[in-house]
C-alpha cells in the first residue's frame, strides 16, 4: 500500500483498474479489507482507491492519536486533493458514511455519485456493546490480551447474518490483537462522538447529487429502518435493501451488492 503523511499519523492506501473514480471508505472496527473483492470487480470498469482510516487497518496506530470521525472526513478531503480527484464516485460503509457526508458538506469534497451502506449518518447509532466501551474506555484498555481478543472476534462476528467465510474473521480481527492493536481499538470507540453526526444530519436535504443507500435487511448493528429513515431524508435518494444480508453486506451478499453498484456508477 502507498502512504500519505499527515499530521495525525501516516495513512495507508492503494489502487487499482483504469477508468472513472471511485473510492470506497469502510468503517469501524474494519479496513478497507471488507472491499476486497468488490474493488477487485469494480476494477474491471474504474480506478478503485481504497485506504484505512487513521488508526485502522495498516495505517498508523499510536497514542493520544486523535482518529475521531471529524479528523477522518478532514483526512479523506486532502486525501482526494493528493489522488487529484475532483469528482469521484464515492462508496462509503459504516463510519465511512458519515465521514464522506461530511467531507463533502463541511469541507467542499465534491463526489459524482454517493453510494451510502448500511452507513452511520443519523443518530442513534452504535450497538449496546459500543456505548458500553465508548463510556469505559480506560477498563476495556486494560483487559487481558486473550479477553480482548475474544471479545473483538465475538462482536465482530455478530456484523455478518449468515456467518462469515473461513478466515475472514481472522483477516478483521488481526489489526486489533497485541498492545498497540488493542489500545488503538478502544482509543477509536471511545471518540466516536454522535456530535459528528448530529453536524450533519440537518444538511442531508442539501444534498444535490445522486445517491443510492444500500442496506442489510437483517443488520443487527443499525436496523434496515434507519436506512429506509435515511434514503426519506435525501432528495431522490435510491433505496436498495439486500435480503439475509447482515451490516457486513460485503461479506453477506458481495455478488448482489457488486451488481448494485456497477448498475448505480453506470
Amino acid at each position: 500500500m502507498e502512504r500519505f503523511e499527515t499530521s495525525g499519523g501516516t495513512v495507508r492506501w492503494a489502487s487499482s483498474g483504469s477508468g472513472p473514480p471511485v473510492v470506497l471508505l469502510h468503517g469501524t472496527p474494519f479496513s478497507s479489507y471488507v472491499w476486497r473483492d468488490i474493488a477487485a470487480a469494480l476494477s474491471e470498469r474504474h480506478e478503485v482507491f481504497v485506504w484505512d482510516m487513521l488508526g485502522y487497518g495498516q495505517s498508523e496506530k499510536r497514542a493520544g492519536q486523535d482518529v475521531s470521525l471529524g479528523t477522518q472526513a478532514s483526512v479523506f478531503a486532502a486525501l482526494l486533493e493528493h489522488w487529484g480527484l475532483e469528482s469521484p464516485s464515492v462508496v462509503a460503509h459504516d463510519f465511512g458514511g458519515v465521514v464522506a457526508l461530511r467531507a463533502h458538506l463541511l469541507h467542499g469534497a465534491r463526489y459524482q455519485r454517493l453510494a451510502l451502506v448500511d452507513a452511520v449518518a443519523i443518530a442513534p447509532w452504535g450497538t449496546s456493546f459500543f456505548r458500553l466501551v465508548r463510556d469505559n474506555p480506560a477498563v476495556f484498555e486494560r483487559l487481558p490480551s486473550h479477553l480482548h481478543e475474544a471479545i473483538v472476534r465475538t462482536q465482530t462476528a455478530t456484523a455478518s447474518a449468515p456467518g462469515l467465510r473461513g478466515g475472514v474473521l481472522d483477516d478483521l480481527v488481526a489489526p486489533w490483537l497485541g498492545a498497540e492493536g488493542q489500545a488503538a481499538y478502544y482509543r477509536q470507540i471511545a471518540q466516536a462522538d454522535q456530535r459528528f453526526t448530529d453536524e450533519i444530519e440537518p444538511l442531508l436535504g442539501s444534498l444535490d447529487l445522486p445517491v443510492l443507500v444500500g442496506w442489510g435487511e437483517a443488520d443487527e448493528w443499525i436496523p434496515a429502518e434507519q436506512g429506509k429513515d435515511l434514503a426519506s431524508r435525501i432528495p431522490g435518494a435510491r433505496l436498495k435493501l439486500f435480503p439475509g444480508a447482515g451490516h457486513l453486506v460485503q461479506e453477506d451478499a458481495p455478488a448482489a451488492l457488486t451488481a448494485t453498484l456497477l448498475d448505480f456508477l453506470t
